[in-house]
């Protein structure tokens, strides 16, 4: 059975570089955000529970969840940005368990990506937390230019999150990212060579 992996880190401080590492060496990768798009696809239940809570104004003409909008609703609202995630909370720890049981048999290594992997209490179902790590002032600029937002809508998506360094301080694995992405991708295969071929 394989170690599980938690990966997280905060909005724009390069977890997706980091997970590419994973993949190029062919670990089994659980996405959290594909299983969030996924359970509230058309038809899924828990799209149908996030209309009654949020109603019919958050889907688009085909029926579809309107991202874009239910953006625009929760990150300005953290009593709303709560009650969804209260919402799909039940569906989506079933749906990553799930992947998570059918994958650790698989491979030697099981990363488990979940931007909320604190906040949402899945720690307690991993091995080990590797946290991609950058100061948030580097975030900052990182996700305006990402994103083409201002400072102030940059600001309020990291607000949104547990503070990175409190992640940091949780963390059993640090994956720093200040520097360039060839030397991230060196530390992640030197882990990987270390604690799982080693």
């Amino acid at each position: 059975m394989g170690m599980v992996l938690g990966l997280t880190g905060g909005i724009a401080t390069g977890k997706s570089t980091v997970v590419s590492v994973f993949r190029s060496l062919n670990f089994p990768i659980v996405d959290a955000d594909i299983i969030a798009r996924e359970i509230v696809e058309v038809g899924k239940p828990a799209l149908k529970k996030v209309v009654a809570v949020f109603g019919s104004e958050i889907l688009n003409r085909e029926g579809a969840l309107n991202r874009k909008k239910l953006g625009e609703i929760i990150f300005s609202d953290e009593k709303k940005r709560k009650k969804l995630n209260e919402v799909l909370s039940p569906f989506l720890k079933e749906a990553i368990l799930t992947e998570i049981n059918d994958k650790k048999d698989q491979a030697p290594l099981v990363i488990v990506d979940i931007p909320l992997l604190y906040e949402g209490g899945y720690d307690v179902f991993v091995d080990k937390v590797a946290v991609v790590y950058v100061p948030e002032e580097i975030q900052l600029v990182r996700l305006m230019k990402r994103d083409n937002l201002s400072e102030e809508q940059a600001q309020l998506r990291i607000d949104s999150q547990l503070p990175i360094e409190e992640k940091k301080q949780k963390a059993n694995i640090i994956f720093d990212n200040q520097n360039s992405i060839l030397e991230t991708k060196n530390n992640v295969q030197k882990w990987v060579t270390k604690n799982i071929f080693g």
